[in-house]
C-alpha cells in the first residue's frame, strides 16, 4: 500500500531539497522505449554553503546525476532497469552532444545514485559494488565500477550524523524513526525543517487515507507520527499569531495548495466557508479530510 504513497513523497522531498542547488526534474522520459527517471538533477552555479547544507546529498549532487529512491530494498532486476535508464540518458546526451558539434567526457557524464533502505551482500558483490578507499564518501555508499558511472546507497549503513540526516529520512525502520526524530529536534530556524516536516505530514496523511492498512503503513505511520504531531501544532500556533483574518485566509491557502499542489478555481471557492470554523477545527479538518471530501463538505451551496 505504501508504494505509491512512497514515491510521490520521495520524488517531492528529493525536489524541496535540491531546488535552490539547481535544475530539477521529476519523472524525466528518456529515449528509447518510454521510460522515466525518478529524479534528474543539473547543479546550477552555487555557492558552497548551500550544497553544505545537504551533507551527504548536497555532496551526490555537485554533478549531474539520477537518484533512483527505493521504498524496499532494490532487486538485481530494479538496478538493471535503473541501468538501462542510466544509458539511455547517456545516449541521449551524446547525440545531442554531437549534433550541437561538442564533446562530453567521462567524468561529465551524469552518474546514477540508487537509494535503498538496505543492500544485500549478494546485491553488491554480484554488481562488484564497494566502498569507496579514497576516504572522500560515506560507509553505506558502494560505487560500481568506475565506468557503469553508478552508485548504491544503503541508506541503513549510512552514519547517524547530520550530514546523513536527509538520505536517513528515506529509510526504514528504526532508521527512519531516527532521522524524524532528529528532524523534530532541529531549530525553528533551521532553513529546511519546515518544508520538510510538512512533506513528511502529508505523507503521513496520504498513507493513513488508505485502506487496508498493512504492518508496514501502520509502522510507518507512527515513524512519520512526530514529524506530523510537530508539522500541526507549529502550523496552529502561526495561525494564532497571524491573528488578523487576513493572516488567517493565507495560512488556509497555503495549506491547501501544500496538500492538493495547487490552489485552483475550486478550491479557491472553499475557502471563504473554511474561514468560518474555529481555528482548531479548521485545522484539524484541512489536515485530515481528502480534496474531495473537503469539496462536498464546503462547496455544497456553492453549487
Amino acid at each position: 500500500m505504501t508504494r505509491q504513497p512512497h514515491d510521490q513523497f520521495a520524488k517531492q522531498y528529493l525536489e524541496e531539497l535540491l531546488a535552490p542547488l539547481g535544475r530539477v526534474e521529476i519523472s524525466r522520459e528518456v529515449a528509447s522505449e518510454v521510460r522515466q527517471v525518478d529524479i534528474w538533477f543539473v547543479p546550477a552555479t552555487l555557492l558552497h554553503t548551500e550544497s553544505q547544507v545537504l551533507g551527504l546529498l548536497g555532496q551526490m549532487a555537485s554533478a549531474s546525476c539520477l537518484l533512483e529512491p527505493f521504498r524496499n530494498p532494490s532487486s538485481a532486476v530494479e538496478v538493471r532497469n535503473c541501468l538501462l535508464k542510466l544509458y539511455s540518458l547517456h545516449g541521449e546526451l551524446l547525440r545531442k552532444a554531437r549534433r550541437e558539434k561538442n564533446s562530453l567526457s567521462e567524468g561529465e557524464l551524469p552518474r546514477l545514485w540508487i537509494l535503498s533502505p538496505s543492500c544485500s551482500a549478494t546485491l553488491l558483490n554480484g554488481f562488484g559494488a564497494k566502498l569507496d578507499s579514497s576516504g572522500n564518501w560515506s560507509e553505506g555508499v558502494y560505487f560500481l565500477p568506475e565506468l557503469q558511472r553508478t552508485a548504491l546507497v544503503a541508506i541503513n549503513q549510512l552514519p547517524a550524523t547530520e550530514q546523513t540526516l536527509w538520505l536517513r529520512l528515506l529509510g526504514r525502520g528504526a532508521v527512519q524513526k531516527q532521522a524524524v526524530d532528529e528532524l523534530v529536534a532541529l531549530p525553528k530556524e533551521h532553513p529546511l525543517r519546515r518544508n520538510i516536516l510538512e512533506l513528511l505530514a502529508n505523507w503521513r496523511i496520504n498513507v493513513e487515507g488508505s485502506e487496508n492498512l498493512s504492518d508496514e503503513d501502520r509502522e510507518l505511520i507512527m515513524n512519520l507520527s512526530p514529524a506530523y504531531l510537530r508539522w500541526r501544532n507549529d502550523t496552529f500556533q502561526e495561525g494564532r499569531q497571524e491573528g488578523t483574518l487576513e493572516g488567517q485566509r493565507i495560512m488556509v491557502e497555503n495549506l491547501l495548495e501544500e496538500r492538493f499542489g495547487t490552489l485552483d478555481e475550486e478550491l479557491s471557492q472553499i475557502v471563504a466557508r473554511i474561514m468560518q470554523l474555529p481555528v482548531r477545527e479548521r485545522t484539524r479538518l484541512l489536515l485530515q479530510l481528502s480534496r474531495e471530501e473537503l469539496s462536498e463538505r464546503f462547496g455544497e451551496e456553492l453549487i
